[in-house]
């Protein structure tokens, strides 16, 4: 059975989450279409482009973003309170470009969001949406299977009917699962290393720091968002390393280990070696509704008035397997 969405992600509640958006089995999202022949891959361009935008208008951060030929991953960071210290006026002018016409410009967009101000009760409807994952998430998804069908010449549904989202409940969830995001390129065998894999955060990432190497020393910041959105404490360089020995190690044609000197990063969560290569590869696999270690996993079944959750077996074995 399907669990509800306000069970995993709240309305109105600050939390971090690992999004999956698939398409149904009949289409194809990106690449080349084998029934068809039809090669689709500046699709995945449509949707980066997007993302993006939406992050200027949601009160969302997005860490880690894959775009693969029939689903696409997200970590995000969905901030509530930071919508609601928005004034009426900058509710208005976000909606307005959230749902601009096709023959709107800038002046009509201004226009529109200054007669939208004064509507305070519609104020408030939008201003919770923009605070919301699900609303993101339809933001993204709707325009791209409007354009995707329209091209392919097809109609009905384009994406599965939900996406599915994890809880994130600590740092060591955060940095596995956009650890698992941006290797998922490398774990299909599409690509060979961190900057071949197309379409990704990490592959974004590099490409900061060749264009300013000063890029390398900040903070893990969102790859789009509010750039003081600081989850993790280390830097790109740190991260983009810690992200090329994992995948070296899972590389199903690359079997070895991460380097002998472990990264500091695995030694403040707590983590072995061992115990950070078994929670990625579970990210889809072993866990459900939240990703997170014994104790958040616990006080999460806690709150929510269960006695168990998929995941809390597995993080209980990884907990004593080092």
């Amino acid at each position: 059975m399907a669990t509800a969405r306000h069970l995993t992600a709240p309305p109105g509640q600050f939390g971090h989450f690992h999004c999956t958006a698939r398409v149904v089995q009949q289409m194809f999202l990106c690449g080349q279409d084998k029934l068809s022949g039809r090669n689709y891959d500046h699709r995945r361009d449509w949707i980066v482009d997007r993302i993006e935008e939406l992050t200027t208008i949601f009160a969302v951060d997005v860490h880690s973003y894959a775009v693969m030929s029939n689903h696409l991953h997200l970590v995000v960071t969905v901030d509530p309170g930071r919508a609601a210290n928005w004034t009426a006026l900058e509710v208005a002018q976000r909606a307005a470009r959230l749902y601009r016409r096709a023959h709107d410009d800038e002046d009509s967009l201004r226009s529109r969001a200054s007669n939208m101000k004064g509507n305070l009760e519609r104020i408030e409807v939008l201003r919770e949406r923009l605070g919301s994952l699900s609303h993101f998430m339809a933001a993204l998804n709707y325009p791209i299977a409007r354009a995707a069908n329209k091209e392919s010449g097809k109609k009905g549904h384009f994406w599965d009917k939900r996406f599915h989202c994890q809880r994130l409940e600590d740092e060591s969830a955060i940095l596995s699962a956009m650890t698992y995001v941006d290797l998922n390129p490398i774990r299909a065998g599409l690509a060979e290393d961190l900057p071949s894999s197309d379409h990704t955060s990490a592959q974004r990432r590099i490409e900061q720091i060749a264009n300013d190497r000063r890029n390398a020393a900040d903070g893990l910041g969102p790859i789009f968002g509010n750039p003081r959105q600081l989850l993790v404490p280390i830097n790109q360089a740190q991260y983009l390393d810690l992200v090329d020995q994992t995948g070296r190690a899972l590389h199903p044609g690359k079997r070895g280990r991460i380097a002998a000197q472990v990264p500091p990063i695995l030694r403040q969560l707590g983590l072995s070696e061992s115990q950070w290569q078994r929670q990625v590869e579970a990210t889809e696999r072993s866990y459900c509704r939240a990703i997170g270690s014994l104790e958040s996993l616990e006080k999460l079944v806690g709150d929510w008035g269960q006695l168990w959750i998929r995941g809390l077996s597995f993080a209980k074995a990884n907990a004593q397997n080092g």
